[in-house]
């Protein structure tokens, strides 16, 4: 199995609508479409999410993707780069430690943009830099940026599906961060939650294994062994949230053609 789709069976996304999203080095989001494949118009990719059965008349189940570049490489980069840290799990108390980003948009686009863009001229920047602007500014701002980014892709699923998503699920080393989680769930407007067991793709892989060989007799079965850890609920309006991704798509805009080909 594909990681993506595995994390998407690991996370016990067995219904249509059903999404995960997994934050790395990039960030890897999928949702369940169901039976027949749907053909993104807004930048996404369609791909089988799994066939359960060997027999020519097994179903198949789709899925879309969007793939985001630079995720938790960024938290990488301000703590070996910039320096601005010693340690990753420092970057929840930096973030909270300020009200807000004081207007700083952090693009990272160090390789160009993903999903929805698809812009390999693309290059990173930092706008809304002022003289009040320090070192926990730009952490929160870089925090936000994995987070609109995803919301990005998200949207463009639910555009393409024409399906409200209810829940995100989310996994990944960068989900342990309760900042990043609950700002998400803020963009998003839905619950992000996250399970006991983040490393989801192990977990589907044994999942589908055990599937084949009859450890477990149905997806049902398995949906049951799932475990939330914790749930993050929207705590701003859906108003403030799209005020919030007009100002991050007009900090993307600066970002991109950088490079001229």
């Amino acid at each position: 199995a594909g990681d993506q789709q595995a994390a998407l069976f690991g996370q016990a996304c067995f219904e249509p609508g059903m999404a995960k999203n997994t934050y790395g080095t990039g960030c890897f989001m999928i949702s369940n479409t169901g039976s027949e494949p749907v053909f993104s118009k807004h930048g996404l990719l369609t791909t089988i999410a799994w066939q359960i059965g060997d027999s020519p008349n097994s179903e198949v189940t789709y899925a879309l993707e969007g793939s985001v570049f630079i995720a938790g490489a960024l938290i990488q980069w301000l703590r070996d780069g910039l320096q601005l840290f010693e340690d990753a799990a420092e970057t929840q108390a930096m973030a909270e430690s300020v009200a807000d980003s004081g207007g700083v948009f952090v693009v990272p686009a160090f390789v160009g943009l993903g999903a929805p863009h698809w812009d390999p001229y693309a290059r990173g920047t930092i706008v809304g830099l002022t003289r009040d602007t320090n070192r926990s500014h730009i952490v929160r701002a870089s925090l936000e940026a994995i987070a609109f980014q995803s919301a990005e892709v998200l949207r463009s699923i639910a555009k393409d599906t024409g399906t409200n998503i209810k829940e995100l699920r989310i996994d990944g080393g960068a989900a342990a961060n309760n900042f990043l989680c609950q700002f998400q769930a803020d963009l998003l407007g839905l619950n992000v939650t996250r399970p006991k067991i983040l490393e989801t793709t192990a977990m589907g892989a044994a999942f589908l294994a055990g599937l084949a060989v009859g450890v477990w007799k149905d997806q049902a079965q398995i949906g049951q062994l799932w475990q939330e850890e914790k749930t993050f609920s929207a705590n701003i309006s859906t108003e403030i949230a799209d005020q919030k991704m007009e100002a991050w798509s007009r900090a993307v805009e600066r970002a991109k053609g950088w490079i001229v080909p």
